[in-house]
């Protein structure tokens, strides 16, 4: 048996729309899947405007054109995150300012942010970490009191909410990943920026557009577009689009599957974690997720690589995630821890992600689970040898 730690999702109907969007000749930006997308994401997440785009490293990028992020300007964020969000700010000019996270969570620690501002930190950008929410309620209430944007990287989160509210539409400005690892996908890769607030959606046009009022030529407002202002090649093609929206008319059900994988590890590892071998998700009250990521905490690093090889062995693919940014050349180049770094690596070290994705059947959860224990049951009775020796 093997089982992967990522399966890319698929319900059926991905090939037929592609097929026909090639039958029609619709491959462009503004094609008739991509509309679809769209106003399916401004129905179901109520946002002012949302565009689909070719992957979420590239909507950040326009977050920071959209907020003008300029040389010397601070955005505070966690270490424990993917490269691209830090990456786009710095290319801007911008400081990254790292801030500690929440162990429980492994999001940001919202109760350190206030203390990492400056006169130059022009936004927050709250990373909700496998489909978890942060605590936003502190964050916009600290981002309003110092007149600082939030940017919520929402790459896990799609349909997760916070207190009914789906993530990713609380801040000013939100970004998605469809990348094939995610739990929609637009075939490998793909995003999502959505904008919350009004001041933002003509500036938005522009970027996406190229720099141009394309948009207001479409709408017949112009005879003819030309260049305004700085932009991009950065929307995602109708091709992509056709896969994605074919998982987004069962996006409802995705979720719910996923869900379900993800309490069925929870509810088989209670006992490890009972006593006290490992640290299971903690998913605080007001949120609710989506089944993104499940995964383990170990006692130390050691025993998490050993864990690893075991599972490796018995044809189950597992892994870490992220190296705290802030201890790579970069992030030392362009960043800056703030306060201590109580949790941040040590909790980086200890985390080890099970498989879970859509079309994972419970018999391979329950697998995996009975490996865990094995793996535990082996150790604890060589503890017990040692111990007599």
């Amino acid at each position: 048996m093997r089982i992967p730690l990522n399966n890319p999702t698929l319900v059926g109907n991905e090939i037929k729309y592609i097929l026909d969007a090639i039958k029609k000749g619709d491959f462009g930006e503004d094609g008739e899947y991509v509309k679809k997308c769209e106003r399916w994401f401004e129905e179901e997440l109520k946002c002012k405007k949302a565009f689909l785009t070719s992957s979420c490293t590239t909507s950040i990028e326009i977050c920071a054109q959209l907020l003008g992020i300029k040389e010397g300007d601070e955005i505070i964020m966690p270490s424990y995150n993917f490269v691209s969000a830090a990456t786009a700010f710095a290319s801007k000019g911008a400081k990254i300012i790292f801030v500690d996270i929440r162990p429980d969570t492994m999001n940001i620690n919202e109760n350190l942010i206030e203390e990492a501002i400056t006169k130059k930190t022009k936004a927050i950008l709250p990373v909700h970490y496998a489909g978890v929410s942060c605590e936003m309620e502190k964050i916009l209430k600290i981002a309003k009191k110092y007149d600082i944007f939030v940017v919520e990287d929402a790459a896990h989160a799609m349909l997760a909410k916070y207190k009914e509210k789906y993530l990713g539409t609380l801040g000013d400005l939100g970004v998605f990943s469809f990348h094939h690892t995610k739990n929609y996908t637009s075939a490998g890769q793909g995003g999502l920026l959505i904008i919350n607030k009004e001041i933002f959606k003509e500036k938005a046009e522009v970027i996406m557009y190229r720099g141009t009022n394309k948009k207001e030529f479409l709408l017949g407002k112009v005879k003819e577009y030309s260049w305004v202002d700085l932009g991009g090649n950065y929307k995602m093609s109708n091709i992509n689009a056709a896969f994605l929206y074919a998982q987004l008319q069962r996006a409802y059900e995705i979720k719910k599957t996923r869900v379900k994988l993800w309490q069925r590890y929870k509810n088989e590892l209670k006992d490890l974690e009972i006593k006290n071998e490992i640290e299971l998700p903690k998913v605080p009250p007001n949120c609710e997720i989506n089944g993104h990521i499940f995964y383990i905490k170990t006692k130390n690093e050691e025993e998490r690589e050993k864990i690893i090889n075991f599972l490796k062995e018995n044809g189950i693919e597992s892994a870490p995630h992220y190296v705290p940014l802030h201890t790579s050349p970069a992030g030392q180049k362009f960043g800056e821890f703030r306060g201590e770094d109580k949790f941040t690596t040590r909790e980086s070290k200890r985390l080890i992600r099970l498989p879970i994705f859509y079309g994972m059947k419970e018999k391979d959860v329950d697998y995996v689970v009975e490996k865990i224990y094995e793996y535990y049951k082996k150790r604890k009775g060589k503890l017990k040898k040692n111990k007599t020796k």
